[in-house]
């Protein structure tokens, strides 16, 4: 038997096993300790396989997956998935790699400290120059920290559910370093259009969240082997979240200097992405 490719969701695993099966490929699942593998038991199958697997990546929801569990499903498969909590926990961990959980792990802690009696102290430390007294220019974390500042439970919930999604999906499929290139471009550029656009009191994921969003629908376009990409719907929904920041409807604040830079510079990463061969990315 030979492995030809891991996924974090078992049910997913088995849509794909069933449509192998209609492709005559005998295949099984094997049980991971984060994640299921898929392995072809024939080694005439694999090339096939393989070729198959890449576009079961790039597209997950195509009706012939969902055809294939209705007509070839074995319906006394049984896949343990464990206690709710444990399975969300284990989808949480598995769908997404080590940068995208740091950096959600510190917006949190931020968040919490913010709101545990200790707000003015965090903001003063983070916050863009200028915003409080003392701020000095060589203090360049300023530049970036921001990014890591949220002022309400709807920003931070908002921010990280996209920054875990669309983050996770880019370090596990396509690796860390297109991910950081994203973090710290547009989480410092855009501040500081943000910072000329509306002065030094901002803060927030959304410029780094506009990026992922910008990076991960253009890869999908032109590079869907990659295994990412943003439904049409998705991208719609973000293109008018964009356009109510620049209205009263929303009633808060908004950095729309910070969202349309970093919407910008995902833009420009996924067009230089997606002309690299599969290899180099």
């Amino acid at each position: 038997m030979i492995e030809i490719g891991r996924l974090p969701n078992s049910r997913a695993a088995q849509a794909f096993v069933d449509y192998l099966k209609g492709e005559h490929i005998d295949c099984q699942i094997e049980p991971l300790e984060q994640g299921v593998a898929i392995l072809v038991i024939h080694d005439k199958d694999v090339e096939q396989a393989r070729t198959e697997f890449a576009h079961f990546m790039a597209h997950p929801y195509d009706s012939k997956y969902l055809q294939a569990s209705w007509e070839h499903g074995d319906t006394q498969t049984k896949i343990d998935y464990g206690a709710p909590s444990l399975q969300l926990f284990t989808q949480f961990i598995t769908g997404a790699g080590p940068v995208t959980l740091i950096v959600f792990a510190v917006c949190v802690l931020i968040f919490a400290a913010m709101n545990l009696g200790f707000a003015n102290q965090t903001y003063a430390a983070l916050s863009y120059f200028g915003a409080v007294p003392n701020s000095e220019f060589s203090q360049f974390w300023r530049v970036f920290t921001p990014s890591l500042l949220h002022f309400s439970a709807m920003h931070v919930i908002f921010n990280l559910l996209w920054w875990w999604y669309l983050g996770g999906k880019i370090e596990t499929r396509i690796g860390t370093a297109p991910l950081l290139i994203l973090l710290f471009v547009a989480g410092t550029l855009p501040n500081v259009i943000q910072y000329y656009v509306g002065g030094p009191n901002f803060g927030g994921l959304s410029g780094v969240v506009y990026a992922v969003v910008g990076y991960t629908w253009i890869m999908g376009i032109r590079k869907p082997v990659a295994g990412i990409g943003l439904p049409p719907s998705y991208m719609a929904f973000m293109m008018i979240w964009l356009a109510l920041g620049f209205t009263d409807i929303l009633g808060v604040a908004v950095a729309n200097g910070a969202h349309i830079g970093g919407l910008l510079i995902g833009l420009a990463q996924g067009l230089f992405d997606s002309r690299k061969s599969s290899s180099s990315i």
